[in-house]
């Protein structure tokens, strides 16, 4: 066996093997309450204030569904294409943690709300569908804090602030083969569930946590290797670091001699490293059995149709439809979906200005500069969608020249006015009269008797140069489509 943790494989060794992946999601809802009681879920409060006897797991204290609960977990089952079980259980899933005050978590098991989904991703431009097991709810643990375990003084201390905190748990099916495909597949799922508002995924905050199963297997073979489980990856990157180190490791275990043992790993981010923590549990070391403080939970079918209507479009169609009804690049149309946030902002834009290629370019463009100069977010725009749609306007009418409207863009940005207000109250209109730019127009001819004599002579690119004389001597307040026509009068 390798003679180190870090002894990993080479590149050419690990393209004899195949990786499977599988992840196991956890998502935050976004309610304003616990799971099963009353708490607030609000993020920073002081160590165990949000807390009450169902989720300190006092005895005699018992749960009451959160039915808002319910209807989000609905909603992020359905965008991930699964089927909802009319009637599903909850369990208990026995095991001790000292931030696990009940000493079981409420999941459900051999009964989830909803199966049988999956979620489309592209990578290297190739396409591929994700199979989702299964999505079911459970309620969270607390939070253990551990200081000073590199010092000679160490200390753990437990929050259950987070106990009982909603989750849905998004089980895959083991159909990634690289880190690449683990990844497009996590963004697809926190991408769908902030659109529809099930989450916010703030992963900083443990909205969005993952653990992933992988094993390695030599290609061609059927049978599927050992898997490790990394538990608690809170973010893309350290979800792709972990996984490709694992494989390296795994391949190297192999290729000694020696055997992956089935565990459960944490990655460590400092030394690009997955260390074991634990043997890896099986089911039957939960000791599950239904919850008896709870009744089956039953989903009929007009409840399902109330909650089905409140979903919004999904960021995959919302990116068709840009593509094909807009026009635009599949590139532009994936960066204005990110958020559904982003997607109605441009929808706005685009139909106020007429014109959605234009639109795209300054939402894309000078919109996203100047957000992300200031470190904010596009609910925060100082420029409204409806001002920006008109500003625009004024560019595909040719009533304003690009330079004029950068000029103007940012004193709406700095201002929050509209375009026609800045116009009207800094005298920047555009100088379309003919009679007021011919002597611009000669004073750039007389100044500029080379390029003159290379556009007479064929070389009409030259236009651009002498158009850009014309509007830099009117600081852009020119017509850029009369300057253009009265040039190609005067030269001939």
């Amino acid at each position: 066996m390798p003679s180190s943790a870090t002894e990993l494989a080479s590149p050419d060794a690990i393209a004899r093997y195949e990786t499977v992946i599988g992840l196991e999601v956890h998502v935050q809802l976004s309610t304003a309450t616990k799971i099963f009681c009353g708490c607030p879920t609000s993020f920073g409060e002081p160590p165990n204030t949000n807390v009450c006897p169902v989720c300190l797991g006092l005895p005699g204290a018992l749960p009451v569904l959160s039915r808002h609960a319910v209807e989000l977990a609905i909603k992020g089952a359905l965008a991930l294409n699964c089927r909802i079980r009319p009637v599903s259980r909850f369990a208990r899933k026995n095991y001790f943690y000292p931030d696990l005050p009940k000493g079981y978590q409420i999941s459900q098991y051999d009964e989830p709300f909803s199966e049988g989904g999956y979620v489309d991703i592209e990578v290297a431009g190739e396409r591929k569908r994700i199979g989702v097991t299964r999505v079911h709810m459970e309620d969270d643990a607390g939070k253990s804090v551990h200081e000073g375990f590199k010092d000679s003084a160490r200390a753990s201390y437990v929050d259950l602030n987070r106990s009982g905190t909603p989750l849905i748990e998004i089980v895959s099916e083991p159909d990634m083969r690289s880190s690449d495909e683990a990844y497009a597949y996590l963004a697809e799922v926190k991408q769908a569930l902030q659109f529809i508002e099930v989450s916010i995924c703030d992963m900083e905050k443990g909205h969005l946590r993952c653990d992933a199963n992988v094993s390695v297997r030599l290609r061609g073979a059927e049978k599927l290797g050992t898997k490790a489980e990394i538990k608690n990856l809170n973010s893309f990157r350290f979800l792709k670091e972990a996984l490709d180190y694992e494989v390296a490791r795994q391949v190297a275990v192999l290729d000694s001699g020696g055997t992956v043992q089935q565990e459960t790993r944490l990655y460590d981010p400092d030394l690009g490293q997955t260390a074991g923590m634990r043997s890896k549990e099986h089911a039957h070391d939960y000791r599950y059995f239904p919850e008896p403080d709870l009744v089956p939970l039953r989903i009929g079918e007009a409840w399902l149709a109330e909650v089905k209507a409140t979903i919004p479009e999904l960021p995959a169609a919302r990116r068709a439809r840009f593509a094909s009804v807009y026009g635009l690049r599949e590139y532009d149309a994936g960066v204005l979906t990110q958020t559904r946030a982003l997607s109605d902002y441009y929808e706005t834009v685009a139909r106020v200005s007429g014109d959605a290629k234009t639109a795209a370019n300054w939402v894309m463009g000078d919109l996203a500069g100047a957000l992300k100069a200031e470190g904010k977010e596009i609910g925060e725009s100082p420029v409204s969608a409806e001002n920006l749609g008109a500003l625009a306007r004024l560019i595909v009418a040719g009533d304003l020249s690009g330079k004029l409207a950068k000029e103007v863009f940012a004193k709406m940005f700095s201002t929050g006015d509209a375009a026609a207000a800045i116009l009207s109250r800094e005298g920047l209109k555009q100088i379309s009269d003919t009679g007021a730019l011919e002597k611009v127009i000669a004073d750039v001819i007389a100044a500029s008797a080379k390029q003159v004599e290379q556009y007479r002579g064929g070389k009409l690119t030259v236009m651009n140069y002498l158009v850009g004389q014309v509007m830099k001597a009117t600081r852009g307040q020119a017509s850029v489509a009369v300057v253009t026509e009265l040039l190609k009068q005067k030269l001939g």
